[in-house]
């Protein structure tokens, strides 16, 4: 079976693969921006839960507000 890396001929698509699915240790100063940005959408998530009834519309905001976090500290962590 070829190495799947090897099928994968376009160098760019190769290094945007290599990025989305290395560990990236944090640099110096990234974890400061993890928190604040994990503070902010906790904030805006406890008022979600205060204001909007339970519900499925309630369930997705908060998995949506999972994933705000989620890709913003990625785009941190493999961007900069």
């Amino acid at each position: 079976m070829p190495d799947p890396v090897d099928t994968c001929i376009d160098v760019a698509q190769n290094k945007e693969l290599e990025t989305r699915f290395s560990y990236h240790a944090p640099k110096p100063g990234q974890p400061e921006k993890y928190t604040a940005l994990r503070d902010m959408v906790k904030s805006l998530a406890y008022m979600i839960d205060a204001l909007v009834p339970e519900s499925r519309e309630k369930a997705l905001a908060l998995t949506h507000l999972d994933e705000v976090v989620m890709f913003a500290n990625a785009g941190i962590a493999r961007r900069e």
